[in-house]
């Protein structure tokens, strides 16, 4: 095919304690075009979130994924035309660079197509190396939960990329009743920035307290959503970034306080909220915040000829 249309999920990762583990896909969605051209370089059109602030050449984070596919592929890349709308905000903790690498990834796959493109493993490991982050990745490809781990390879060698596969993922569906709700920041946040204020050791009885709340909150949203709140407790990294964003600390203590689960989406500033359809207590201090009910995306990255 000469063109694809691709449309790719919000993701929040982390979900409290899955550190760089969990990945939970949302209703909000960017889409592109990839569009094949007679020579000549490759363009850039941008609507929406981003428009005017992002390289509008072989810079932009989407086109650079699309080089990344062909060359795992060992094909030659086309000239091309990729027209982004986006939605989903940028540097807020809703996985947009996942979000815009898997879209490249899965829409040079689409261009290639069968026999060529890499296969869905290749895809899965290309995706998350590119964006250094398996949890949103892997929710964004595939939708609704998803638990990843990383088996060893994939790394960048001297010759370049070993392309065996290194990161995995299982895909589970979430319980019916869950009910995200996102309070968006009105402020951005870096990833690098709140990664830098973690600890390299942390107590050993945190570690185990976390890993029993990591695995009961898979547990809580596959399965028994009133568990949601203790599941979602926290000791390995939300404490250690509360100075970077207060107010996000604030409202998540608020809402924990009022008995509705929350969490810090992926590094933040977003907020998540895992209800199960009640109203919101009044009073939060959501100033600052937008608040939007969010349904779990089931269907992950979407290609349209």
């Amino acid at each position: 095919m000469s063109s694809v249309r691709v449309r790719v999920p919000a993701t929040s990762a982390n979900l409290g304690p899955g550190f760089d583990s969990l990945g939970l896909a949302l209703g909000l969605h960017d889409e592109i075009e990839l569009t094949e051209i007679d020579g000549g370089p490759s363009t850039v059109e941008v609507h929406g979130e981003g428009a005017g602030r992002v390289p509008r050449d072989e810079r932009h984070l989407v086109l650079k994924a699309v080089c990344a596919t062909y060359e795992l592929a060992g094909v030659d890349r086309p000239s091309v035309h990729l027209t982004c709308r986006n939605v989903i905000p940028h540097s807020r903790g809703l996985g947009s660079s996942a979000s815009a690498a898997v879209a490249g990834i899965v829409a040079a796959c689409g261009l290639l197509g069968p026999g060529k493109a890499p296969d869905d493993e290749a895809v899965l490991d290309l995706a998350a190396r590119f964006d250094g982050h398996a949890d949103n990745v892997a929710a964004c490809l595939y939708g609704g939960l998803v638990v990843t781990w990383c088996t060893g390879g994939g790394r960048r060698s001297g010759a370049g990329l070993d392309h065996r596969p290194g990161y995995r993922a299982a895909h589970l569906e979430p319980h019916p009743d869950v009910v995200p709700v996102a309070f968006v920041s009105e402020h951005s946040s870096s990833t690098e920035a709140t990664r830098g204020l973690l600890p390299d050791r942390v107590p050993h009885s945190d570690a185990a307290f976390t890993a029993s709340r990591s695995a009961l909150v898979v547990h809580a949203l596959t399965r028994a959503p009133e568990l949601l709140l203790p599941a979602t407790e926290d000791r390995l990294h939300q404490p250690y970034r509360r100075p970077a964003y207060p107010a996000t600390a604030t409202l998540v203590d608020a809402l924990r306080d009022a008995g509705v689960p929350a969490v810090v989406s992926g590094a933040g500033p977003t907020v998540l909220a895992l209800t199960t359809g009640e109203p919101l207590p009044d009073g939060l201090p959501t100033s600052g915040f937008d608040t939007v009910r969010l349904p779990i995306d089931t269907a992950g990255a979407v290609v349209t000829v």
